[in-house]
């Protein structure tokens, strides 16, 4: 779980799933998004002097010309850099990634490129007068921490938490379903948004209280069993069968030592903190 001082320090943010189930992010504060931005800063400076260095012949035959491009290319490598890696990364730049923060959509759900885009266009406005003055007020003021470029493209700032992969997943995978190759075939053909919801409920199952538990894995397991075109074995429970789709969704290194961290993008719900209503 997410420690209690990190939530009441920055906060949480709370998804209700179509099943019932309540998953509560733990929301990034200024400060930390503060540290992450400088870091991301810096990196876009040093891009933007590496280009300048090419381009140093025009500065010295053109020094007009010269200085309006280099504030053009800094724009450029300053949106270029936040859209291209929040769209890649889902929802991280590397300044995020060092401090353990993901930008995902208010539904709990990995954002993409129209979510960054639209975040990070509004930028110039959030970082007026200086220093981001405005978008910090903007944050402070905002419920969930949200910036003017949140609030536009309804997205929030998250902190994540590495999870370990359950004993149940850590089998080896020899026998049974997981030795069937049309099984296996079946399962590596889901979707990235199936496969991520399937690793989720997997790693998050020892949080949710019985009730939640028992209605997110029914409905999983009608989901699974119409993306895989299989009836589930009737000697398995919907919980078993989804976790023989996660254990055969794992890598074979990754099923023989047994842990692993979160996937890096955040499913439906995403993976940051969460917990049964």
């Amino acid at each position: 779980m997410t420690p209690a001082s990190d939530t009441l320090l920055d906060g949480t943010h709370t998804v209700l799933t179509p099943e019932y189930v309540e998953f509560r992010f733990t929301l990034a504060g200024v400060y930390s998004r503060f540290l992450a931005w400088l870091l991301d800063a810096l990196l876009v400076l040093v891009g933007t002097g590496a280009v300048l260095i090419v381009l140093q012949f025009a500065m010295v035959v053109f020094p007009g010309f010269a200085s309006a491009m280099a504030i053009v290319v800094y724009f450029l490598i300053d949106w270029g850099y936040a859209i291209a890696l929040e769209s890649v990364w889902s929802g991280q730049t590397v300044g995020k990634r060092i401090m353990g923060l993901r930008v995902i959509q208010e539904s709990g759900v990995r954002i993409g490129f129209y979510h960054a885009a639209l975040r990070n266009l509004a930028r110039p406005v959030d970082r007026l007068p200086l220093f981001y003055l405005v978008g910090g007020v903007a944050a402070m003021a905002s419920r969930a921490n949200q910036r003017l470029g949140d609030l536009l493209a309804g997205t929030i700032v998250v902190r994540e938490r590495r999870l370990k992969v359950p004993s149940a997943l850590g089998t080896t995978g020899d026998e049974g379903l997981l030795a069937d190759p049309l099984f296996v075939s079946r399962v590596k053909r889901l979707t990235t948004e199936e496969r991520e919801l399937v690793l989720s409920a997997a790693v998050r199952r020892e949080e949710l209280g019985i009730e939640a538990r028992l209605r997110l894995f029914s409905a999983l397991g009608a989901r699974l069993q119409d993306a895989l075109a299989m009836e589930k074995p009737a000697h398995l429970s919907d919980e078993k069968w989804a976790l023989l789709v996660a254990t055969a969704l794992l890598p074979r290194p990754a099923r023989n030592a047994g842990t692993r961290s979160t996937p890096p993008r955040p499913p439906r719900p995403s993976a940051t903190s969460a917990s049964s209503r």
